[in-house]
């Protein structure tokens, strides 16, 4: 008998699996081991980095207020970390206009230019690194250590993308018309919307952005109400790195707003293009409000990561990668643990908000959990590890698939037949084979089913943001 755990990822394919009981979670944030500090800057406004802080939006390479501002607090005490516009349907249209204008010059510049431009821009995320960590870790509530990471990682799709922008190609091909000649063009979609979650945002960003601009697209982001400082501090270093006014916008706003401003940016005619990362419920609206004036979209939508450990493995090898990936980002916890308890789970270690205070969740290993518990088919975002128990491999593979969603699955197996199988069998876009973290620039990132639609990241990710255009030479 082998043992199957399973968790959510949100946007990322992490694991949430904890093996000890001295970690820490916060609801709506991400876990600190021990009883280390939960800060390591002053609560407040006053312990950010203030080069970096915006609290405007960014449209046509100009900062603009807004009739009202809505607070950003910090999650884990509630500390409000300071006031942000709070833009509403008109600013979000007026912000796909400066994005239009700017297109229609930011497509002819040439992508040796557009290169250069996106490593100035990786060069002064590097310059600035813990200052933008600081920003990430009092707005998500990461570990500072774990913003420090998201940085250079989010630096790396800069690096990445820049390097891709002189790598667009076309193609030649041959028709049966001796006279004539076919080419495939590659050209830039327009005006693209980004909507990122309250879950690594700078990453989101680069890897989105950075992507439509080495494509040559102008890009108009409205980041998750709880994270809008991390979108204006890379506007602030796009601006310095001379990215033109227009071609990368930033609305933010608060939650109440959020809909309407949504609503404007997906159905402005000007729109070409649409990427999101969220929860399926909200990818399904914005699909519905692309399909009316059909426009390009990427999707990043729910996950439910299993983690198959088969009588083959190497538990020590399966417990580092499991505990390598777990708890990015976790939070809102409670009711699933208290579903599971009712209909038969038992707690092995933790189980109930953690005594340093109530944002905090302690790290929950579940036994005796079941299929119809929602841990097992819901996004969870915490520290909760349910483990189901198998008797073979093909029982464990359809529990694994037992979902409408595929972003990210894991096995741990020393038998290569099957590894072979398991890897082409599980329904996922991306597949850990005794390996635990597996997010890189240079792959693509994307799930199947309903956990979206498209492929971010990697040589791939670029197409998401060109048109093919076919051309016929005649006459020759």
């Amino acid at each position: 008998m082998a043992t199957c755990f399973w968790w959510r990822s949100c946007g990322a394919p992490h694991v949430r699996l904890v093996l000890h009981d001295r970690g820490l979670c916060r609801v709506a944030g991400s876990w600190a081991p021990g009883r280390a500090p939960l800060r390591t800057y002053v609560p407040g406004r006053g312990g950010l980095p203030t080069t970096l802080l915006r609290t405007n939006s960014f449209v046509g390479g100009r900062w603009i207020p807004a009739a009202a501002a809505f607070p950003v607090l910090d999650p884990a005490s509630g500390a409000e970390l300071g006031r942000v516009a709070d833009c509403g349907a008109p600013e979000a249209r007026a912000a796909v206009c400066a994005a239009y204008e700017a297109f229609c010059n930011w497509r002819g510049v040439s992508a040796k230019e557009r290169s250069s431009l996106l490593r100035k821009w990786y060069d002064l995320m590097i310059r600035n690194k813990d200052d933008l960590a600081k920003i990430i870790t009092a707005e998500s509530g990461k570990p500072l250590k774990e913003a420090q990471g998201e940085i250079m990682y989010s630096a790396l799709f800069l690096e990445w993308f820049s390097e891709e922008a002189r790598r667009i190609y076309g193609d030649i091909i041959y028709t049966p018309a001796k006279e004539k000649r076919a080419l495939v063009l590659k050209q830039p979609l327009g005006v693209a919307v980004v909507i990122t979650p309250w879950n690594f945002p700078s990453a989101m960003i680069t890897r989105k952005v950075g992507a439509a601009l080495a494509a040559g697209c102008t890009v108009v982001v409205k980041p998750a109400e709880d994270t809008p400082f991390s979108a204006l501090a890379l506007a602030e270093l796009a601006n310095q790195a001379g990215i033109p006014p227009g071609v990368y916008n930033v609305i933010p706003c608060s939650q109440k707003k959020a809909k309407d401003v949504g609503e404007a940016l997906c159905t402005d005619p000007l729109v070409s293009k649409i990427s999101f990362t969220g929860s399926t419920a909200t990818g399904k609206i914005l699909l519905h409000h692309a399909a009316n004036s059909v426009k390009r979209v990427s999707m990043e939508l729910g996950g439910h990561a299993p983690f198959i450990v088969f009588d083959s493995a190497n538990v020590d090898q399966a417990v580092a990668g499991a505990m390598a990936s777990k708890f990015r980002n976790s939070g809102q916890v409670e009711k699933h643990v208290s579903d599971a308890l009712s209909k038969g789970a038992t707690v092995v270690t933790g189980g109930k908000r953690h005594q340093l205070g109530k944002n905090f969740f302690e790290p929950t290993l579940l036994s005796n959990v079941t299929q119809d518990m929602l841990c097992s088919h819901e996004e969870t975002f915490g520290p909760l590890a349910p483990v189901i128990k198998f008797d073979s491999e093909e029982e464990a593979v359809a529990i694994a698939n037992a979902t409408d969603v595929g972003l990210a699955g894991y096995f741990y197996s020393q038998d290569p037949a099957q590894i072979w199988r398991v890897a082409e069998q599980l329904e996922v876009g991306m597949v850990g084979v005794n390996e635990g973290l597996i997010s890189s620039v240079e792959c693509p990132f994307g799930g199947v089913k309903q956990s979206g639609l498209g492929r971010e990241g990697s040589k791939y990710g670029i197409d998401e943001y060109l048109e093919l255009k076919y051309v016929c030479f005649g006459g020759l």
